[in-house]
């Protein structure tokens, strides 16, 4: 008979969890045999996300060797059997996006041609999300890459906070696309002294919804910046603006369309009180930081005397962490669903919340053939 591993309940568990009821869930239920854990990664900085979710888990990574050769070819060889189980592939995203795109898709090829039952991959920040939408002679790069996906032999997907959710309609299987909004709630509540008197501020109005859903839960001011000078994904979404415009080029006068106004985006605004108050700016990425640097400026013109930055994944690129430390934001809270010790090496205002008992409670639940509801309790498309 199958030996069942009885999940742990004690010390893994770490401060910041999540909604409480999850460690009763891990604890109470034994996962069945039958199921492996793989890190896709080659880098040791990115497989520690995968061994905290083993340890909760109760189960052990499974043996392969990811690694790259002299000519930068990837190379994965599966050191144990998988035939007829559930494999979950683990896969944190590095700065080098494209190597971990490829050890993703050729670790999910190799357990397929290994006759793996179900192959799950867990991608908590999903890459290419930000180029979901048409531009102009541009491509839905996150489409090909579903595409890709598929073809590799994954079945199933778990990811976290999605830059847009129509990306899950890009899938023929299903995406699990969970929330980190419990776990910032929870640390605004525990770690944020007087947070009380906060205000939740959206940097722009496409952030809007996000933060009207943070301040409905913690009973807090909503305050929204308009205004703000950045180029916005909005502008240049469906390529309508091809082809381009040809020198004498003969119209039918049937076809002539009206001239349209130039966009003038106004001087920038904070709608919403901000004075005396402490400010969380929310957002699902922080990756060029200019624009919440830019944000904190303005609430900080406007009276507020502390501003925290907390969003789900902390890309953090370029010069992040420098203009971070130099700029009036006092935190920046993310979560580890992308490997970041670096930068927090370079700037200490950087803080992590760990999310790795959501992503294993998925796990358990999906190969045990569980609901998922539980995960998904009060939550909205919002968050």
């Amino acid at each position: 008979m199958p030996r069942k591993l009885l999940l742990p309940y004690k010390s893994v568990f770490s401060h910041f969890g999540a909604p409480r009821g999850l460690h009763d869930s891990l604890a109470m239920n034994a996962a069945r045999s039958g199921y492996r854990v793989f890190s896709a990664n080659s880098t040791a900085a990115c497989t520690e996300l995968a061994k905290r979710i083993t340890e909760r888990l109760g189960a052990e990574l499974g043996k392969s060797v990811v690694y790259q050769e002299t000519n930068g070819e990837t190379r994965v060889e599966i050191k144990e059997s998988v035939r007829g189980q559930d494999i979950f592939i683990i896969q944190t995203i590095p700065r080098d996006v494209n190597t971990a795109v490829m050890e993703l898709l050729i670790m999910a090829y190799a357990l397929k041609t290994s006759c793996a039952r179900n192959i799950i991959g867990v991608i908590p920040y999903f890459p290419y999300s930000k180029q979901s939408k048409m531009r102009k002679r541009g491509s839905i790069v996150c489409k090909l890459l579903a595409s890709m996906l598929t073809k590799a032999g994954l079945t199933h997907i778990i990811t976290m906070d999605l830059h847009q959710k129509e990306i899950q309609g890009f899938f023929s299987f299903p995406v699990d696309n969970l929330r980190a909004s419990p776990f910032l709630l929870q640390y605004i509540q525990e770690e944020i002294p007087d947070y009380r008197n906060a205000v939740i501020v959206a940097k722009s109005p496409d952030a809007a919804k996000r933060a009207q859903s943070y301040a409905e839960r913690l009973r807090l001011g909503l305050a929204v910046i308009h205004g703000e000078a950045q180029c916005t994904e909005q502008d240049m979404d469906d390529g309508r603006h091809s082809p381009p415009m040809v020198k004498n080029a003969t119209v039918h006068p049937g076809l002539e369309l009206p001239l349209m106004m130039a966009k003038e985006k106004p001087p920038i605004t904070v709608v919403g009180d901000v004075g005396g108050r402490i400010a969380i700016i929310v957002d699902d990425i922080i990756d060029d930081v200019e624009s919440f640097v830019a944000a904190a400026e303005i609430l900080k013109e406007r009276g507020a005397y502390k501003i925290f930055v907390m969003a789900t994944h902390g890309l953090l690129s370029a010069e992040a962490p420098r203009l971070i430390e130099e700029s009036s934001i006092d935190e920046v809270v993310v979560t580890n669903t992308v490997p970041h010790e670096v930068q927090k090496l370079q700037c200490p205002k950087i803080k992590t919340v760990d999310i790795s008992l959501i992503l294993s409670e998925a796990i358990r639940r999906i190969h045990n053939g569980e609901s998922m509801a539980y995960l998904f309790r009060n939550i909205t498309v919002d968050d």
